[in-house]
């Protein structure tokens, strides 16, 4: 994809051990587990074509040779899982997902058709293009644990945000109140080309052309707020923390049918 925001290449930093880095228009995480030297779990995995760029961003902030003791999927849309088959042969490292993101990752079932009628802007328009198809990573991808627990990342708790798409999750740490909020929302509006080429801070529902399940989407935003997040870095968009996350939230959660949900489209009727 030609599109790139401003913030593409960049690092910036979160929470305690948790580097946000962005691949053209979308967010992956590396997150420090320990003290010890090369201690690290990626979240997600970019946009197609971009291992190198990831393998590189890993190798700067945790030295050459360095890899991850796993990958963590909040969801299996192409522009989190662009790079992820690359990546696993590289390094030879588990990857974890919910189980209801098993068959898009396995080969087994394409995720809906991206909705170029909803209401938003260039994007939706020309999110047809984008890929749907599943991908297969059988043999190479584990199930999270039921117990909330997340592999390799002491501390750190899974929730599950379905809505996005069925299995989505996102990632909390509760001594820090850090959250990885993956495409649960945004904070950027996603349908925007413009917005997303400058990231503009607007908070936002998850992207609307690809979110078959609204009133899911409202749950899982609600359940995130309810974990009063001090800190958050969402899929698209810039970090955010202290005030302006809780307001931020605060408002979203209030007027998610007017900040989120869009008028129209193909996912919507009967929903307002």
């Amino acid at each position: 994809m030609p599109m790139t925001s401003i913030a593409s290449g960049m690092f910036q930093l979160v929470a305690q051990g948790v580097q946000c880095y962005t691949v053209q228009i979308v967010n992956i995480c590396f997150v420090t587990i320990s003290d010890t030297p090369g201690d690290w779990v990626l979240v997600d995995a970019g946009m197609p074509q971009s291992a190198r760029k990831i393998i590189d961003a890993a190798e700067e902030l945790y030295g050459e040779g360095a890899k991850p003791k796993a990958i963590i999927l909040t969801h299996g849309h192409f522009d989190h899982v662009g790079a992820i088959i690359d990546l696993i042969n590289h390094w030879q490292v588990p990857v974890y997902a919910h189980t209801l993101e098993f068959p898009y990752l396995t080969g087994k079932k394409n995720y809906v058709e991206p909705d170029s009628s909803v209401e938003g802007g260039m994007i939706s328009k020309i999110s047809p293009f984008f890929p749907n198809e599943a991908i297969n990573i059988s043999g190479h991808v584990h199930p999270l644990p039921d117990d909330g627990n997340v592999p390799e990342m002491q501390g750190w708790k899974w929730v599950h945000t379905p809505g996005h798409t069925p299995g989505h999750i996102a990632l909390f740490r509760e001594s820090d109140r850090a959250l990885i909020a993956g495409d649960a929302f945004v904070t950027v509006k996603q349908e925007s080309l413009y917005k997303v080429l400058t990231q503009e801070f607007e908070i936002s529902g998850p992207p609307r052309y690809l979110t078959p399940d609204w009133e899911s989407s409202r749950e899982s935003v609600e359940k995130l707020f309810d974990l009063q997040p001090a800190y958050a870095v969402t899929g698209h968009g810039v970090p955010v923390s202290g005030e302006l996350l809780t307001e931020s939230l605060t408002k979203l959660v209030k007027e998610f049918d007017k900040i989120a949900i869009p008028d129209f489209g193909r996912f919507v009727d009967g929903v307002h």
